[in-house]
């Protein structure tokens, strides 16, 4: 073979080298199937009120944005706020549905029979229901224990009045709204055996000018200490103008009326909505259930407890916290009696879930009947 043949092969060799590599650069360089990022999980809140209320809305609304710290863009949340206790639900809902939310909760107990109605026609949506009792299969039903909290704004309340005599502006008369009538009293009894307590209704969760004229109202009949089961601040600054004290209720409500407040009885609504959401992300969530949490659970608190309540009453709400935290201490042990004389709970007899979701009359000490208490 020649030189110039040698040169030949050998440069023929080397291209061919040179091609085989700039082919295996190529293949290295394929761009390799990306698998879609999954959709996030899209959830809706219906609100009775204001997110701005200060109190029940805010308390939900502050648990979705718990649920969006907590995962991020694994979930989309949108809210719709004061969507009334009325048909007008069932419309809001649907266009939740409508709008691709596969999870729904609706805040309020009104909201009830609408979201049965939609859930029923929609399946593969998750429904959460706040203080409701009926469940089904795609929805279940969720509450804070909120009478833990009012019994220790008794507790307070008994301490600190004057008049022995307290108010509570109370919303709508259902088992609920009585059970946290009824534990105030209790709690303020606990201290004060001889208090009493009058109750306005407003007939209404969140209606400012209402609640402004029954705090007012309740504090001309002689009640030197208001706790309300409403959702805005309008009762602690009522209180606050008139020179009487009271609670923050849902949310702390402190800065509403600094030298009124006594201390506020707030719900936290985020463990139950992280753990809510998580499940229903892996795939675990189940309807048909009722979930009541408290102290326990991290759910109910007594907050920003003011600093002229003197420090043996705040050692005993810490010692209540303690023993619900613990199940030590029970707020529902008899004997109890109602306002007629009649025994609600026998001695040593505790309550049970039952009994206290079923409420329908008034402990000793609180003045006057349930709206609709006769009716069966």
């Amino acid at each position: 073979m020649t030189n110039l043949q040698k040169r030949y092969f050998t440069m023929t060799a080397l291209t061919a080298v040179a091609v085989a590599a700039l082919v295996g650069c190529g293949k290295k360089e394929e761009a390799k199937p990306v698998a879609a990022k999954p959709e996030p999980l899209k959830i809706a809140f219906a609100y009775v009120g204001p997110v701005g209320d200060g109190g029940w809305t805010f308390a939900h609304d502050n648990a979705r944005k718990a649920v969006d710290k907590a995962y991020g863009d694994k979930v989309m949340t949108t809210f719709a706020e004061k969507v009334p206790e009325s048909a007008d639900a069932e419309r809001v809902i649907r266009d939740m549905v409508s709008q691709g939310n596969k999870m729904i909760f609706g805040t309020t107990f009104g909201y009830m029979e609408p979201m049965l109605k939609v859930a029923a026609d929609n399946k593969g949506v998750k429904f959460e229901h706040a203080t409701g009792y009926k469940p089904a299969d795609n929805m279940r039903t969720y509450d804070s224990r909120t009478y833990e909290g009012a019994y220790m704004a008794g507790v307070i309340a008994g301490k600190m009045s004057k008049t022995g005599t307290v108010g509570v502006v109370g919303s709508i008369p259902i088992p609920e709204v009585i059970r946290n009538i009824n534990s105030f009293t209790l709690g303020a009894q606990s201290v004060n055996p001889k208090i009493k307590t009058k109750v306005v209704w407003v007939n209404e969760w969140f209606n400012p000018p209402k609640e402004t004229e029954a705090a007012t109202a309740l504090i001309n009949g002689g009640a030197d200490v208001l706790m309300q089961n409403t959702d805005s601040s309008a009762v602690l600054q009522t209180a606050e103008k008139m020179g009487k004290r009271a609670f923050g209720w849902d949310s702390d409500m402190t800065a509403y009326g600094p030298k009124a407040h006594l201390g506020s009885a707030i719900i936290n609504w985020g463990p139950y909505y992280v753990k809510a959401v998580g499940e229903a992300l892996e795939g675990k969530w189940t309807g048909g259930s009722k979930t009541w949490w408290g102290v326990k659970e991290g759910a109910i608190d007594m907050v920003s407890v003011a600093t002229d309540v003197p420090d043996d009453t705040k050692k005993r709400i810490d010692e209540i916290r303690a023993g619900l935290k613990d199940g030590s201490f029970t707020i529902w042990k008899g004997p109890i009696m109602d306002n007629t004389g009649k025994e609600l709970i026998a001695k040593d007899t505790v309550a049970d879930d039952q009994f206290l979701g079923g409420l329908k009359t008034y402990v000793k000490g609180v003045e006057g009947k349930v709206p609709g208490g006769d009716k069966k």
